[in-house]
């Protein structure tokens, strides 16, 4: 296979034609495609015709016209090719010519050898049309340049006016900054004082195109030293990390330690006072052992007197008793003062938790880039606002005052709050109150032209777009995110369609939201205008479900496989994965919806474990409601928080909505089955103390105020 066929099959042929492009246009998302076929493809795209923008049918991606008010078909005419496919399309594609045999000759049937090329004609000519061609007063003094073998000339590209089919763009009107024709400079620009041909403009055009393209090569070597510096900072921080690793080991080493001394020290002391207290209950036994033996030889004596015939022995013996004198003989029973009686370990648990989390093996210091360094030795950079007295003064400004000769103008009253008066409450629309009883206000339906089955909400955001309330939803019966407002009194909605499922939702500032895609492991951003445009696709390693904003620049995703939490940045990167629980007993199975509360903790429902779990982004559980009883949850869904920080999460199979306190205790069933709420899932909190409920008969709209 030639070069040529293949830059023609591989980088010259159109993906949705398969024909090499005919009149190409690159899109902002660098994908190039024949303009009739992406007009095509933008025509059949609703969501691409309400953002009066072409659709990349590749990415997905926007590209927004010059001239939206035109018709869809001439959309595409002012985008042009990138430089270098129309740069290969001139010297590879079906307009390159071979000068190898004379043009006039073979649109004869004949094969002539060419010997000249007419730069002007744009043709290759044999020996005799070319002194047919100089014949012609026309052609006469064309540029003709000779041929020698078989030779590729560089083709002059025909650039024909839009306007005039058959003309020729030979003419620069530098006062309004186009290219035209002849006939478009008689007609148009006979007004206009700078109409130069476009020959003429060539070398400075190509002086200025090699200046920029030596800024470019200066950019480009300086990104090239940037990226060597930034590879060089990389080895320097791995090896610092290196180091700070190993005296992290070396602190926690030398706590474990320090512990381990105090161990041995604790042990030692037990062993001294275990030996002293077994020596003495020892010295008590053997002092007890011989008392039993004084006591036997006591009794054995009386015995002997007893069987004596002796009266005097007895009467001895019995006096003594009565003395006291034969217990005398034994050892007696004499209890010191400091024995000791009991050993025991006491263990102040709450202290020794309280000095654990007061251990500081160190600390963690990140210097950024372009920050006040406050440890650092401050240096002098500059002395502004100094007032030069050698220099001549200059009036900068004279400032008002007041002239108490004139006569004094009522300029205005202001407003003066008088705190003698009664305080009067002047707002309370956009509070929720959730002590209310709610009043069903509205059911918006959401099914909409394009749809192609009955919709299944599964999640909900209000955004205020231009004060206009905007309720947006995910649809995943129909592959798609929808928008419901009323602007001048007149309902509206938006469709747009992901291509695949989308699940949850989440605000990510006035006027933008993101949105999760499981199937093709996307999340998508979308743009509320109110009407909804596709921002950008970001790419993710797992299938995720829930969704909600952390940060401006990160977010938090939930996944089924496997069950965790992952804080994301922007780009979809990893930054942290949360799974509370022991690795055999994890305590979330299958979390799919997410909200973030008012103190920046993480919401999780889990229909899997049937609880709310509250995390904070570090990962520590904060609480898990999973009570029994009436108001155990058996198909727990949609979740958000309030301003006031109170809690609201659905239970699908038991048809009701339960508000929880902050800190995850039940308070009541806001909603249920009687109030029209069935199988519901997303909720959301809007403006003007509104609670939307995403439900099979669309979003109901509650007020509770």
């Amino acid at each position: 296979m030639t070069t040529s066929q293949k830059l023609t099959e591989h980088f010259l042929t159109c993906t949705i034609c398969t024909e090499v492009f005919d009149k190409p246009c690159t899109l902002v998302c660098n994908h190039t495609f024949c303009r009739k076929c992406v007009v095509s493809y933008t025509k059949t795209r609703p969501e691409a015709i309400s953002a009066k923008s072409l659709l990349c049918p590749f990415c997905r991606k926007m590209t927004k016209v010059s001239a939206p008010e035109r018709p869809v078909e001439e959309w595409a005419d002012d985008v042009k090719p990138s430089f270098v496919i129309q740069g290969l399309l001139d010297s590879f594609g079906p307009g390159s010519k071979d000068t190898t045999h004379c043009s006039y000759c073979k649109e004869e049937g004949e094969t002539t050898p060419a010997s000249s090329w007419c730069s002007v004609c744009d043709d290759a000519l044999c020996e005799r049309c070319i002194r047919v061609h100089r014949r012609i007063p026309s052609s006469r003094h064309h540029d003709v340049v000779d041929l020698s073998g078989e030779t590729k000339v560089k083709v002059k590209r025909k650039v024909m006016c839009k306007v005039h089919k058959d003309e020729n763009i030979k003419y620069i009107c530098k006062d309004c900054k186009t290219a035209v024709c002849q006939t478009c400079c008689i007609i148009h620009h006979r007004k206009c004082d700078l109409v130069v041909e476009i020959e003429s403009e060539i070398p400075a055009m190509k002086t200025e195109l090699r200046k920029n393209k030596e800024d470019l090569l200066k950019k480009h070597n300086e990104m090239k030293t940037h990226v060597r510096t930034q590879t060089s900072k990389v080895d320097d921080a791995l090896t610092l990390y290196l180091q700070i690793e190993s005296n992290i080991k070396s602190a926690g080493l030398k706590a474990i330690e320090a512990i381990k001394v105090k161990e041995r020290k604790l042990w030692a002391e037990l062993k001294e006072m275990s030996d002293k207290h077994i020596g003495e209950l020892k010295a008590d036994i053997k002092s007890g052992e011989m008392s039993v033996q004084m006591y036997q030889q006591q009794a054995e004596l009386i015995d002997q007197t007893l069987q004596s015939e002796c009266d005097m022995g007895v009467y001895e013996m019995y006096q003594g008793c009565e003395a006291g004198d034969v217990e005398a003989v034994g050892v007696t029973d004499v209890k010191e003062k400091g024995r000791i009686a009991r050993i025991m370990f006491r263990q102040d648990t709450d202290k020794l938790s309280r000095a654990l989390d007061d251990l500081q093996l160190g600390e963690i210091d990140v210097l950024y880039e372009d920050v006040l360094d406050l440890k650092a030795t401050p240096v002098l950079q500059d002395n502004i606002n100094v007032l030069d007295l050698k220099a001549t003064p200059v009036l900068q400004d004279t400032i008002n005052v007041l002239d108490l000769k004139a006569t004094p103008v009522l300029q205005d009253t202001i407003n003066v709050l008088d705190l003698k008066a009664t305080p009067v409450l002047q707002d309370t629309i956009n509070v929720l109150d959730l002590k209310a009883t709610p009043v069903l206000q509205d059911t918006i339906n959401v099914r909409v032209a394009g749809d192609t089955y009955g919709a299944n909400l599964f999640d909900v955001t209000v955004l205020v777009v231009n004060d206009t309330d905007t309720v947006v939803v995910t649809d995943d019966n129909n592959n798609s995110v929808k928008s419901f407002y009323t602007r001048n009194k007149q309902p509206g909605h938006s469709r747009l369609s992901v291509g695949d499922p989308p699940w949850g939702i989440t605000m990510l500032n006035d006027n933008q939201v993101a949105v999760t895609v499981p199937d093709t492991r996307e999340i998508v951003t979308v743009q509320v205008n109110p009407d909804l445009v596709l921002l950008s696709t970001i790419k993710t390693s797992k299938h995720y479900y829930g969704i909600t904003s952390l940060t401006p620049s990160t977010l938090a995703a939930s996944s089924i496989s496997p069950p965790c939490v992952d804080i994301l940045g922007m780009t979809g990167h990893v930054l942290k994965s949360l799974c509370p629980g022991q690795p055999s007993r994890y305590i979330l199975k299958i979390p799919t919806f997410l909200c973030t509360t008012r103190t920046g903790n993480i919401l999780v429902s889990d229909w899997g474990s049937t609880c709310v779990v509250c995390l904070t982004p570090e990962g520590d559980v904060v609480f898990t409601y999973s009570p029994t009883g009436d108001t155990t949850l058996k198909y727990p869904h949609g979740i958000t928080s309030t301003s006031t920080g109170d809690i609201l999460v659905t239970d699908h199979h038991l048809h009701r909505v339960l508000h929880l306190t902050e800190s995850g205790q039940f308070v009541r069933n806001i909603l249920t089955s009687l109030d029209g709420v069935q199988y519901p899932r997303g909720v959301c909190v809007g403006g003007r103390g509104r609670m939307y409920v995403c439900t099979p008969d669309g979003v109901k709209v509650f007020t509770c105020k």
